[in-house]
């Protein structure tokens, strides 16, 4: 994940903000303010001069947000609260009155660099306040509030039935004497156990948690869609959609597209897995004709399955690389895991990260304060101060997320000679998938050129290194479209308040094809169990950036003139690849998204077929597999 500071609306990151304010805490009203000058005629000079102001006042509030928000988010207390609650407000509004100045050229006859910019001043904003007064102080208290209740949440079991479970989190001497297991515990707490009855009871009290946060999320969709109004969208929803290079209808039909491409893969995938749980845990707990259990695949949102890797088995082959248990044995720790990262971008002939990083990021989890866990890659000053925010521990998962955080970092500094309202990515899908696609390259053959094994494995154990990747990147393709589609039909008042959970629940069982462990009370908000909907992030990006990453891929492999199975392609040490990658990032958000997919792949449409492409040799088994079955929900 990116940091939440959106360098074409500063005010955006306010309505992300990770952190909470203490409910006591107060922000003080701004001292009033002189009347402004009228305003200039809106003309095409004004508005080039609107948006070099505007830029050089971002410039100069980047660099303090940046801090504020970074030493709120790796020491979260009372008074980093309170100055992170303040700044958001404060430039909460600012950009939103730039983006209503911005408005006022919506019928002018601009250059295509300055009507840009002045779109990005409205898009750029996440969660928009209205103008009216106290608006930005309330909507800055709720985001903040929000973020840190589920930041610091935690829930309460009985020690003796899950000490056995926390000791081997927290070691044995960990204390788990008054029962409280903290949200990140609670996720691997689902990633290892596989009892039925105490992954239903830890699923459902995360889930029950969330619930303390429906009113403050009620009050900000609220807030948030008076303000996308006056900047002139039907909703937050419209505003989202509005940052695609097209309008939000044809968005939302351009993702349906790519999710009918890849369906057929996910159903397959859905059905063989049902089996295979179906015969660890019976009928009783996994009946073939209804939807999936959600909190028996590993994962507190069933959003990827690859922690039940050992219960889903393809065919006769063995065991897929245990990298977890390598990790270990070759001596690795977080810092070591990292500097593996950057090595990848290296031997594409990128520059290494500066000194500073790894000086300032925070690898590891401090043992002596309390921090957001969740992994995000920071850049604090528009220039050089790049930086990572994870709690690592030394395994398969976190190894690849740093490649996808260090992919956020090398996209950064290649597009910081840009304007400051151009420093993103072509589109939001972009950046999440420059160091997904990266990770795509961690073939065997890749893991042998670093030392980590001594023998590629034959082509026989492909189907189990593919099923392993199917875990992750094919299951999480419909979670990755309806966390936005549930919030869309939230800010399009579709969903009501008091339909909050049978909503999520309809969408989950439609695309996903799971259901909860058991009933659901009505009056819940299971979807705030989920980091990014209290947070305020939008969502839509991870889907783009699986479909994204895979074209990527299979551009980059086309590049080396690959010719062997997709899913067996290493581009490391490929400077050619380098050069042209960099040569898409470094225009960061210059131009239409599909100037730069067509700087690197030749294509100027967003394409499932190279997903289906790398799991062909999987498609093929699991079709056979499940001739006969009865699949669907």
């Amino acid at each position: 994940m990116i940091s939440n500071i959106s360098r074409r609306a500063l005010g955006a990151f306010g309505a992300v903000s990770l952190i909470a304010l203490t409910a006591a805490c107060g922000v003080q009203p701004a001292e009033p303010q002189p009347a402004p000058d009228p305003a200039p005629e809106a003309n095409a000079e004004s508005a080039a001069e609107f948006a070099e102001k505007v830029e050089a006042t971002y410039r100069d509030a980047f660099e303090e947000a940046s801090r504020i928000q970074w030493v709120n988010a790796t020491y979260i207390n009372f008074d980093t609260d309170w100055l992170a609650a303040k700044n958001t407000a404060e430039l909460t509004k600012m950009a939103v009155d730039f983006a209503n100045d911005a408005a006022r050229f919506d019928n002018v006859a601009l250059s295509p660099d300055v009507r840009r910019k002045l779109d990005f001043m409205k898009l750029g904003i996440t969660l928009p306040a209205p103008t009216r007064a106290g608006a930005a102080d309330e909507l800055a208290q709720l985001t903040t509030r929000l973020g840190s209740a589920y930041s610091t949440g935690a829930i309460n079991v009985d020690p003796a039935t899950f000490r056995t479970q926390i000791a081997e989190i927290r070691g044995p001497s960990g204390d788990l004497e008054d029962g409280a297991i903290r949200q990140n515990e609670t996720e691997l707490l689902m990633r290892q156990m596989r009892d039925p009855a105490k992954l239903a009871e830890v699923w459902t009290k995360w889930n029950d948690y969330a619930a303390a946060m429906k009113g403050d999320y009620v009050r900000m969709v609220e807030i948030a869609n008076e303000g996308a109004k006056e900047l002139g969208y039907a909703d937050v929803g419209a505003l989202w959609r509005s940052g695609y290079d097209m309008s939000p209808d044809e968005f939302e039909t351009e993702t349906d597209r790519l999710w009918g491409q890849v369906k057929p893969l996910y159903d397959q995938l859905h059905c063989y897995v049902r089996a295979e749980l179906n015969e660890k845990y019976g009928d009783e707990v996994v009946p073939l004709d209804k939807p999936i259990r959600a909190d028996l695949l590993g994962n507190m949102w069933a959003q990827e399955w690859g922690a039940i890797s050992d219960i889903v088995s393809v065919g006769d082959s063995a065991a897929p690389i245990d990298l977890d248990k390598i990790l270990v044995e070759k001596g690795y720790d977080p810092v070591k895991m990292v500097a593996t990262g950057e090595n990848f971008f290296t031997s594409l002939g990128f520059d290494p990260l500066p000194d500073t990083f790894w000086e300032r990021s925070q690898i590891t989890k401090p043992r002596d304060r309390e921090v957001v866990c969740h992994a995000s890659a920071w850049d604090l000053d528009s220039a050089d101060d790049l930086r990572i925010k994870m709690c690592t521990t030394v395994g398969a998962e976190d190894f690849t997320t740093i490649h996808h955080e260090l992919g956020h970092n090398f996209y950064q500094r290649a597009y910081k000679g840009q304007p400051i309202l151009f420093q993103n990515g072509a589109n939001d899908g972009f950046h999440e998938a420059i160091g997904d696609m990266i990770a795509l390259s961690i073939t065997p053959e890749y893991l042998k050129q670093i030392g980590l094994i001594d023998t590629v494995p034959p082509a026989s154990e492909d189907l189990s290194l593919l099923m392993r990747q199917a875990l992750d990147k094919i299951a999480f393709l419909p979670f990755g479209l309806i966390v936005d589609k549930y919030r869309w039909k939230i800010f399009s008042g579709e969903i009501t308040p008091e339909h909050y959970n049978d909503g999520w629940w309809s969408l989950r069982t439609q695309y996903q094809g799971i259901r909860p462990p058991a009933d659901r009370p009505k009056d819940g908000f299971d979807a705030g169990s989920k980091y990014h909907v209290p947070g305020g992030v939008p969502y839509t990006r991870y889907f783009l950036a699986r479909i994204l990453q895979f074209q990527f891929y299979k551009a980059a492999c086309d590049q080396i003139g690959w010719t062997g199975p997709l899913h067996r392609c290493s581009f490391y040490g490929s400077k050619e690849v380098g050069d042209k990658f960099n040569a898409m990032m470094e225009m960061g958000a210059s131009k239409p998204w599909p100037d730069a997919l067509e700087a690197f792949t030749g294509a100027r449409q967003m394409d499932g077929s190279a997903i289906i492409a790398y799991f062909k040799p999987l498609m093929d088994y699991l079709e056979e597999e499940n001739a006969g079955r009865q699949c669907g929900w």
